[in-house]
């Protein structure tokens, strides 16, 4: 035992431990609110999203693919970016990944790895049903990180234009400090490790993100957005979402809006101006500005 934890302070350690395990699940509460609006969903899909007869138009030459984050799925996470993407012209898809045996709707809790390549194989079916040579990706949060290794190590980097990440946790996460205490709870990360392998690997230091950021963030060819908000409060600091190397384009949310309050959820599921500039990512050649105003449909 570490001399300054006594044993008068147990109350306090257990009470740490709890915040710690709280935070690695704070997307839970989120995305089972949204599983009610699943009928809403199905109507959105019928209108287009997920539509495998979608062909791209000269607008819009490329599928828009979206990634869910940690503990989302293909529909919960975008009842409103999708619908926001297929009214602008665009040919949208959505997959789910890093499943869990007996956890159902809550995914990306696999090996990140190992969703890298079912993105890998689902990229390939949207481009085969669409006959576009490449694709574009957006990703919240883990959706946004993952698609790296489908890039550096899966071949991605030839099938993929752009990559547009919103709070993407490129360099991982402490959690506000948090995961520096896990140290000192023998068994706990073995357990966050043997039972949900895609959180323990998106914390700061882990090998996976060690072996994804060797070498660079970035590869040749593919253009990257990161969409940060400073009131993020699961992936910390917010600036490591952040990208460094070329063909990056790296936006606080706040410098766009200084009255925007969007946290680590809202940024990818509800915030308008963020939606806004995942557009102006998509299509820089028709972009315009995104302030406080840009909240249309």
């Amino acid at each position: 035992m570490l001399p300054w934890i006594r044993a008068a302070r147990v109350p306090r350690t257990r009470s740490l431990l709890a915040a710690l395990l709280l935070a690695l699940t704070v997307l839970v509460a989120p995305t089972a609110t949204a599983t009610a609006a699943a009928p809403a969903a199905a109507e959105a899909t019928s209108r287009g999203w997920n539509d495998y007869s979608c062909k791209p138009s000269a607008a819009h030459p490329r599928p828009v693919v979206l990634v869910h984050g940690t503990f989302g799925n293909s529909i919960d996470n975008w009842l409103v970016l999708a619908p926001y993407l297929v009214n602008r012209g665009y040919c949208v898809f959505s997959l789910d990944y890093g499943r869990l045996p007996g956890v159902p709707l809550f995914h990306g809790l696999g090996p990140i790895d190992k969703s890298a390549e079912q993105l890998d194989v689902f990229v390939d079916k949207v481009l085969d049903a669409t006959g576009a040579p490449k694709a574009d990706l957006v990703g919240h949060s883990q959706g946004g990180m993952m698609p790296n290794y489908y890039l550096k190590f899966l071949g991605g980097a030839d099938k993929v234009n752009a990559l547009v990440g919103i709070a993407p946790d490129n360099h991982g996460t402490t959690l506000l400090g948090l995961t520096k205490l896990l140290p000192f709870f023998p068994g706990v990360e073995r357990f966050i490790s043997d039972k949900t392998p895609g959180l323990a690997d998106q914390i700061a230091g882990s090998p996976f993100i060690t072996k994804l950021t060797a070498g660079g963030d970035t590869v040749p060819g593919v253009r990257y957005t990161v969409i940060a908000t400073k009131y993020d409060q699961v992936v910390t600091p917010y600036r490591t979402q952040y990208l460094d190397g070329p063909n990056v384009r790296n936006v606080l949310l706040q410098d766009l809006c200084p009255l925007d309050l969007s946290e680590h959820v809202a940024i990818g599921t509800v915030d308008r101006i963020a939606f806004h500039e995942v557009a102006n990512a998509l299509d820089p050649a028709r972009a315009t500005p995104t302030t406080c105003g840009s909240v249309t449909g």
